[in-house]
């Protein structure tokens, strides 16, 4: 008996925010293109996750342009101001070394967006615009097949597709059986995320204090008392502070945030994730293209893990999109090719910068300390200097796919 065998234009497996956004964008720009994605958990049941996201304005235009940043808008913070202080955990006194406020064009410097709220607008968009949810089923397998690749889920389903998108995550398994090297390492850090309640109003400001072990943000969410905690500790201690005594969690925070906020309380759970720096070797193969923490992960000190995301979303899904419309095949070579020339340099330059920051700021040494906090001044000293960082920050230096731009494809 002949195997009955769904072939769609793309699979993308995972359906994290990065996922999500590349299925909807490719589906509602190419009305009819047979887009599936597969994922373990339904994306109406992944709103455990404790972390808020800093969108920036490039984030922001392509939300908006996709259609979903005004049922958004509600759940959003801005950012008004941001201040980076720079001191060792005791000090009494925590000079501020650079601020940030509004950009030039009264835009705040980012949003802060809850992941649970993000997920379920994204899926709501995608679903509504034909995207085909294989939810709960997973890939085991893929191998060549003719004019795309043959995938097995753990369901028993098969399919093949033409085009087959990695958005597993930054421990991909599509990516280790494509045979994709990566440059890898550990910071010895973990990144413990929880949320605050606190009686004081937070007035739009973002905080990022860096400390010996790591920077310590302190980021706005919506309502005004409640804020983000991303609190970098060498990976023996934030797992303390996770599994032990809420007592110990609250003495260590009122140790490094103090009671400019009144009283502090935790709201929910305390998570902490690894911290390290990913990056693959290249970000297609046959027939396969990585997005999101698949193609690289990296130290949250910057903010802008979100915002790489979604670069590659919008700049697969303009290529996708194009050749879909051209009756081309969306996964030949020079389709990947075009993707691979886009992303490359872009998220190796955040790369190298976030692994700098956190090596140059992630510690106690005195000569760089004295380096890093005249550094600092001298850049809120230097108007233009300070926009271009600023620029950097809003997610979109250079040329960039037509979704950050605000611009349909």
């Amino acid at each position: 008996m002949t195997e009955t065998v769904e072939r769609v234009d793309v699979l993308i497996v995972g359906g994290g925010y990065v996922g999500l956004s590349a299925a909807f964008a490719i589906a509602a720009s190419v009305p009819g293109a047979r887009v599936a994605l597969a994922d373990p958990r339904p994306w109406r049941e992944a709103s455990g996750d404790l972390r808020a996201f800093a969108v920036a304005a490039a984030g922001r235009r392509m939300l908006a342009a996709l259609g979903v940043w005004d049922s958004l808008a509600n759940e959003a913070e801005p950012v008004r101001e941001m201040i980076v202080t720079d001191s060792r955990l005791d000090d009494l006194i925590r000079p501020v070394f650079l601020t940030f406020e509004r950009r030039d064009d009264g835009d705040p410097l980012a949003h802060m967006l809850p992941n649970g709220p993000l997920i379920a607008a994204l899926g709501a968009a995608a679903e509504h615009n034909g995207v085909q949810f294989l939810a709960p089923d997973s890939v085991l397998a893929t191998e060549p097949a003719p004019g795309g690749r043959r995938v097995r889920l753990s369901s028993g389903r098969a399919l093949v597709a033409s085009l087959v998108v990695a958005a597993d995550g930054a421990r991909s398994r599509l990516r280790a059986e494509a045979g994709i090297g990566i440059n890898s390492w550990s910071y010895g850090q973990s990144g413990v995320v929880a949320t605050i309640e606190h009686d004081r109003p937070h007035e739009g400001r973002a905080e990022e204090h860096f400390l010996p072990a790591g920077p310590f943000a302190v980021l706005p969410l919506k309502g005004g008392r409640r804020s983000s905690l991303v609190w970098t500790e060498r990976t023996d201690i934030a797992d303390r502070l996770v599994c032990g005594e809420p007592f110990l969690f609250d003495t260590e925070l009122v140790r490094r945030l103090g009671h400019r906020l009144g009283e502090l309380r935790l709201v929910g759970r305390r998570q902490a994730f690894p911290l390290g720096l990913t990056l693959a070797r290249r970000f297609t193969a046959n027939r396969l293209a990585l997005i999101g923490d698949a193609a690289h992960a990296i130290h949250p000190i910057a903010g802008q893990g979100l915002n790489l995301g979604f670069k590659d979303a919008a700049a697969l899904a303009e290529v996708v999109a194009g050749a879909l419309r051209a009756g081309r095949d969306p996964g030949a070579a020079d389709v990947l090719d075009e993707y691979q020339r886009w992303r490359g340099f872009d998220t190796l330059r955040m790369a190298v910068m976030t692994d700098g920051l956190n090596r140059l700021f992630s510690n106690d040494v005195m000569p760089l300390r004295l380096i890093r906090d005249f550094g600092l001044s001298l850049v809120d000293r230097l108007p233009s200097v300070k926009r271009l960082f600023a620029d950097a920050a809003a997610g979109a230096p250079g040329p960039v796919p037509r979704l950050v731009a605000g611009e349909p494809i």
